[in-house]
């Protein structure tokens, strides 16, 4: 087969022998060459799910025709891409709505990469991430959100994560998108209806996408995500939804659709599109341990009332074949923290009748773990039973900020105490909505004054949670915006909490942890 200058300057750059730049540069940028338009690349680059020596690159090409294309990438360890350490091609479609992700290996642990894609003579923008570490390990710094609703607000939240160079990873406990069709809110929804079809899908998170927040926290960081109901549709559970009827066609059909477009537009590393749990081990400071209670396994959500089916040993809300992997996740972790990133409340989070009361209280959302009793019991007897310790639970979904510790009765005194932490069998962080919000006029003392675990909550203000892990003990830092209607807006440091390693005991602190000194440059524009 005979190849002209153009085909072997491609083939070099796919293996790694010449920087991409060097074909654009030597193909020029007349007609003739340019097959695609200048924003081929207009939903921007990702990358995801770190391992020690793996990370998955992501991005998405808008060609002006159907048909097979092929995108190049290569990966560096430096933003000049003098000094490339891998690369290939890989084709992509419509089939695949023309999405391309690769499993980049081969790489050195704990350390920052510099990515981009070539196609069609065009070049992505320059991407940046980060491995895991192996072996022992000294820090580890996570962003986490949650709640991303694009029509309540400006992503303020992405703005300012992307802005941070001291992120190891950002974390995303769900509702990536919604599926509602809002259009008189701040943002309208594309397409201006509830999404239920595959090309509605595909539509709504090519409009995310199209953010330019959202892309720069996506260029600048390896994200971790898992679903939340959103993604599907509100109140979703493994066989239906509360906002899914039969005219809308077959439930099964349109989770399966949802969790199709989730794999094809996530930079997120899964054996099949509808299994999401899985394991990411960084070092031996921590086990990323991310759940589904969503879709996987949980049986449809009861009444508050219905105290007989809440307690029901039969309910589950992972499935008892994810419960089992979780337990042997937990008890087979040699890491220091465990860390449980997970959509909805696992602490118990009961309400009073009024602000005033104390003690008591009832259950008041069963869409979280309150709801499925004997699926927290069955984890709290794995971490008592088999002496499980420093697990923190991040959490979702509920569009505030709480802090809390977590035990399998907070209210007996007995088997716990809420000033010394004894009896606490780990803390859960809960972060805000990056827009969305909470519930309008329920204030915190509803929730915390029946819960003497609760340590912290607040209930008006949108942000994100920064997560400090060292050996010794871990901080969680909300950051938060009193409102998204302009891009002046900054985030403001609200509160923190840690917990020293063995204790399960949270305690305020006046500060965030500082950064670390020595961090890799952010990927230029």
């Amino acid at each position: 087969m005979k190849l002209n200058r153009r085909e072997m300057l491609r083939l070099a750059a796919g293996a790694g022998m010449l920087p991409m730049s060097a074909w654009v540069t030597a193909c020029g940028d007349d007609e003739q060459t340019v097959v695609a338009p200048a924003d081929l690349f207009r939903h921007g680059v990702a990358s995801g799910d770190p391992l020690s020596d793996a990370v998955v690159l992501w991005t998405r090409v808008s060609p002006r025709s159907d048909g097979p294309i092929r995108v190049d990438w290569e990966i560096a360890e430096d933003p000049e891409f003098s000094r490339v350490v891998g690369g290939g091609g890989i084709m992509t479609d419509a089939s695949l709505d023309y999405t391309v992700k690769v499993d980049a290996r081969g790489l050195e642990p704990a350390t920052t990469y510099y990515y981009r894609f070539l196609s069609l003579f065009r070049e992505s923008p320059i991407g940046r991430t980060r491995t895991a570490p192996e072996g022992p390990a000294d820090r580890l710094r996570i962003a986490v959100m949650s709640c991303s609703k694009y029509s309540r607000g400006l992503f303020l939240g992405y703005r300012d994560v992307a802005r941070r160079a001291d992120l190891d990873v950002v974390l995303h406990l769900g509702d990536y998108i919604y599926e509602g069709g809002e259009t008189r809110e701040l943002r309208p929804h594309d397409p201006p209806r509830e999404v239920v079809s595959l090309q509605d899908y595909r539509t709504r998170y090519a409009q995310y996408r199209s953010d330019p927040h959202l892309q720069e926290a996506h260029r600048q960081h390896p994200f971790v995500s898992v679903w939340d109901d959103h993604e599907s549709t509100n109140n979703s559970y493994r066989d239906g939804a509360s906002n899914h009827d039969p005219s809308e066609g077959d439930w099964f059909e349109r989770k399966a659709t949802a969790q199709r477009v989730y794999s094809e537009w996530m930079p997120i590393r899964v054996e099949s599109p509808d299994r999401i749990f899985r394991h990411l081990p960084y070092g031996d400071l921590a086990d990323l341990i991310m759940l589904d209670t969503r879709l996987w396994g949980r049986d449809e959500q009861v009444e508050p009332s219905d105290v007989e089916a809440i307690m029901d040993p039969q309910r589950t809300i992972l499935g008892f074949d994810q419960e089992e992997w979780l337990a042997e996740k937990l008890l087979q972790s040699r890491a220091r923290w465990k860390i449980v990133g997970q959509q909805v409340i696992f602490s118990q989070w009961k309400i009073s009748a009024a602000p005033n009361s104390e003690g008591g209280g009832a259950v008041g959302n069963t869409d979280g773990w309150d709801g499925y009793d004997a699926s927290r019991r069955r984890v709290f007897e794995v971490l008592r039973g088999g002496g499980v310790e420093d697990v923190v639970f991040l959490t979702g979904d509920v569009h505030s900020s709480w802090a809390m510790e977590f035990t399998e009765d907070p209210n007996n005194p007995a088997t716990y105490d809420p000033e010394t932490g004894s009896g606490s069998l780990g803390v859960e962080f809960v972060t805000p909505g990056v827009t969305n919000t909470f519930f309008s006029g329920v204030p915190p003392e509803i929730f915390l004054n029946p819960n003497p675990h609760i340590k912290y909550g607040e209930t008006t203000q949108r942000g994100y949670v920064v997560l400090d892990l060292s050996p010794q003990r871990v901080q969680a830092a909300w950051f938060h915006y009193d409102r998204l209607d302009d891009e002046a807006v900054e985030q403001t440091f609200a509160v923190a909490f840690a917990a020293e390693s063995g204790t399960g005991h949270l305690v305020e602190e006046a500060e965030p942890e500082p950064p670390p000194g020595d961090v890799a440059d952010l990927a230029p524009a």
